[in-house]
């Protein structure tokens, strides 16, 4: 039998501590374009350890951080409760999301929307997205620049692992994927969030070999709990991939973060 894991069970370790942050620029950004006030409603929906949360509940907002997994949320919980902030945190995915959800005048959807059934999803937002707000998509990028050659061994080993183990992902393929990212904007055009704002930070930043390698088993599709047995053998490839890029084990990273900010037609 074919094992069914969850994406992100037994992440929280490596997304906490080896997961690019949102630079607080781009945050105050999308806060600026978007009108938010403080005390005003958002969803951060697959939140995770609460990436984007904290820095929303920073800012004042009342934040509603949901996940499906049990431990992300602790996380969250966690590091807002060290900062004395207050989130409201709803253990759920994407596709428990109800009509008499919300209102919320921004949904946030970081690294996570290629896992959900897009259009469903929404569809659903659609009816809690308050008038005159908007759902904000969230990712990195890496650029194709000469220090971003440790990013292509990362990739290619990720792939090479997760096709040898033939897993199959409990969330994933919904969409016609699994879990793999495509372009927003098809799935936003057949929507009713059709004005869209783009806003982007690049980042230039050292990275270290443990540093890649977290980062790496920080990923859904390829981490440690995923990988099982194979995650001893994806790391010693992985790390002799990288030494040939660099024997020291240091390298630097450029990475665009992104914010795709969708709302409905005036």
């Amino acid at each position: 039998m074919i094992p069914v894991k969850r994406p992100f069970q037994g992440t929280v370790a490596d997304y906490r501590e080896y997961r690019l942050d949102y630079p607080p620029r781009l945050i105050d950004r999308l806060i600026a374009l978007m009108g938010l006030r403080p005390g005003d409603p958002v969803l951060d929906l697959g939140c995770g350890p609460g990436n984007l949360a904290l820095p929303f509940a920073r800012a004042g907002m009342a934040v509603t951080a949901m996940d499906p997994e049990p431990e992300m949320l602790r996380a969250a919980e966690e590091a807002a409760r060290a900062e004395g902030l207050s989130i409201r945190l709803v253990q759920a995915s994407s596709s428990d999301l109800k009509a008499t959800d919300g209102p919320f005048r921004l949904v946030l959807i970081g690294r996570a929307f290629h896992w959900m059934d897009r259009a469903a999803t929404l569809a659903m937002l659609d009816r809690i997205v308050a008038p005159g707000g908007g759902v904000a998509l969230l990712h990195d990028a890496h650029p194709p620049v000469e220090e971003n050659g440790w990013y292509k061994v990362a990739v290619r080993a990720n792939e090479r692992y997760v096709r040898s183990l033939s897993l199959t992902v409990s969330g994933a393929g919904r969409d016609g994927g699994t879990g793999g990212h495509r372009r927003y904007e098809p799935f936003l055009f057949a929507s009713a969030f059709t004005r869209l704002d783009g806003l982007s930070v690049t980042v230039r930043t050292a990275i270290s070999e443990d540093e890649i390698v977290g980062r790496a088993f920080s990923m859904g599709a390829c981490s440690r709990d995923i990988l099982e047995g194979a995650a001893e053998a994806f790391e010693t490839e992985l790390r002799a991939g990288l030494r040939e890029l660099s024997p020291d084990g240091n390298f630097m990273e450029i990475a665009e973060m992104v914010a795709l900010l969708a709302r409905r037609p005036e």
